[in-house]
């Protein structure tokens, strides 16, 4: 991300339940993100847009998903 105010979005491949968190990899274009959280009550989003806030240096309420809240395939907003 560059310069701030400016905003972007991101294609994600969340998996849920995973051993641990972790951000890397790809899969048919889109950003693995692995997180133990179970995708129940949009706890699975929120650890997504955790990950990924923790992963490139912004503040998490900067990160939010904006398609794909009941979907493995997430596109995310981020702001900054």
């Amino acid at each position: 991300m560059s310069a701030s105010g400016a905003t972007r979005e991101l294609a994600v491949r969340e998996i849920p339940r995973a051993r641990k968190d972790a951000v890397g990899g790809e899969r048919a274009g889109r950003l693995l993100v692995r997180t133990t959280a179970a995708p129940v009550d949009g706890r699975a989003n929120v650890a997504v847009c955790k990950l990924v806030a923790t992963h490139l240096g912004v503040p998490v309420r900067k990160v939010e998903v904006v398609a794909g809240h009941r979907s493995r395939d997430k596109t995310l907003r981020i702001e900054g």
